[in-house]
């Protein structure tokens, strides 16, 4: 079996294990030991056009299209005939020759715009093409369903790109969302139950851990106050102090704490502006937190700052 592999192989007959190097201009395989043209026909996998003097500098010189897209209808296979330069393109009476017979479908307009926009978004706030991916699957199922019928294509774009957030375990907040997008915070959001609603599909509970890292990693603190205000916020709200609060609220108020307590402070407006939530909401969550911070602090954390003399707001 290796000597029938070894047959199959393209390498030299004088030396097998010499590197092959490969001329693209010429097509060729030469031995780099002994200089022998071991193959030729060699594929370019170079650009498929050459430009000539004569061309327009802003000319396109390339002749195929693009790659193709499977959540288009017809797979994006489609032909459009670019406009007649020369005079064989037109007709005695002036008129062109060759014409488009079919344009694109309303739908795939849509769809195209739609794709253009999510990907825009995510650009935005640097998420991966995995999440871009999913969000077009999002919304693709939801334009073939014909389910929110008079919702705008922005709004369930959006919409869209926030699930697919959930669903690959990314979460960004709809504030965040809203802030790429043209689309209100409400109009995400009743998109989002409708979209739920229409596909029967659900996403994971968000928890303070969800945002903690990159909050913290935004805000230039260590990594002992990101310990710290991690395990303040999940003991918080495992003795329940902080019923009804969202977690983006509860990781907001332990981030301050743990900060105020180390070497690095943070104000609760520079927790704010990252978090996305008014100062108000962290001073109401941090209230309810303060008079357990004995409870809440892992016990090998070291207090630049004791907690007596924390913020009591």
């Amino acid at each position: 079996m290796a000597s029938r592999a070894r047959l199959s192989e393209v390498c030299c007959p004088q030396h097998p294990e010499a590197h092959l190097i490969e001329d693209y201009r010429a097509g060729d395989q030469i031995c780099s030991e002994c200089g022998l043209v071991v193959g030729d026909r060699v594929i370019d996998v170079g650009s498929e056009w050459r430009t000539f003097s004569n061309e327009k500098a802003n000319s396109d010189p390339s002749r195929v299209g693009g790659p193709e897209n499977p959540l288009l209808n017809g797979s994006d296979l489609s032909t459009i005939i670019g406009p007649g330069t020369g005079s064989a393109s037109f007709d005695g009476f002036g008129g062109t020759k060759y014409q488009n017979r079919r344009s694109m479908s309303s739908s795939d307009r849509a769809l195209i715009n739609a794709f253009r926009e999510i990907s825009n978004m995510a650009d935005k706030i640097n998420l991966p093409k995995t999440i871009v991916d999913r969000a077009n699957v999002l919304f693709k199922q939801v334009h073939d369903g014909k389910n929110l019928k008079g919702r705008s294509n922005d709004a369930i774009a959006s919409a869209s790109l926030y699930i697919a957030c959930r669903q690959e375990g990314v979460p960004r907040t709809f504030k965040e969302i809203c802030a790429v997008s043209k689309i209100s915070k409400k109009e995400i959001g009743r998109c989002f139950k409708l979209i739920l609603k229409a596909l029967e599909t659900q996403v994971d509970l968000i928890t303070t851990g969800d945002f903690m890292s990159r909050f913290c990693s935004n805000l230039g603190l260590p990594t002992s106050a990101q310990k710290a205000a991690t395990h303040i916020a999940r003991k918080a709200v495992d003795l329940d102090i902080v019923p009804g609060r969202s977690p983006i609220s509860v990781a907001a108020a332990a981030i301050y704490m743990a900060s105020q307590a180390s070497d690095d402070k943070r104000t609760q407006k520079e927790i704010g502006d990252i978090a996305g939530v008014a100062d108000v909401t962290i001073r109401q969550s941090y209230k309810l937190m303060y008079p357990h911070a004995k409870e809440l602090f892992p016990e090998d954390f070291k207090f630049s700052t004791p907690i007596e003399l924390l913020p009591q707001l």
